[in-house]
């Protein structure tokens, strides 16, 4: 290696199924709260008294909310509170962080590969065991242990 040539450290690993599926449960535990507030705050503003009372409303309320959280947390940081825990970061294909549109559409892409059960499937066949929203947008979850 000459002088001219940058050192470029190795990446970091990817980390398992097992922490990154205990890394999606402490998510939903967490995710209660954060919709929790946001009904109350939508209940509030709106006067809404009954559940059904604008339901469309208030399901694209809450679409907006989660991703809010999940977008602005990859961009600041590259992790969400249990993905600090678990030691997972999200990073883009250089290892820095994901612009803001690819975390916009990381979080349109997840909803319908983790409802289906896809993306966590898809992990076993892939090649760096990403799931396929990082795959199709060249980001990865990496260990930072």
């Amino acid at each position: 290696m000459n002088d001219t040539q940058s050192f470029r450290p190795a990446p970091l690993p990817t980390p398992g199924r097992w922490r990154r599926f205990a890394c999606m449960l402490y998510e939903a535990i967490l995710l209660f709260g954060v919709v929790f507030v946001a009904g109350y705050l939508f209940d509030t503003l709106t006067q809404s008294r009954h559940a059904l009372a604008l339901r469309h409303e208030r399901q694209a309320w809450i679409f907006f909310v989660i991703g809010a959280y999940f977008v602005l947390c990859w961009r600041l940081g590259g992790q969400t509170l249990p993905m600090k825990t678990w030691h997972i970061r999200l990073t883009d294909a250089d290892g820095g962080r994901p612009p803001l549109w690819k975390a916009v559409l990381r979080y349109l892409l997840a909803w319908p590969f983790t409802l289906t059960g896809i993306g966590f499937v898809w992990s076993f066949f892939d090649p760096d065991k990403q799931f396929p929203q990082d795959r199709l947008l060249g980001t990865r979850l990496v260990s930072t242990r």
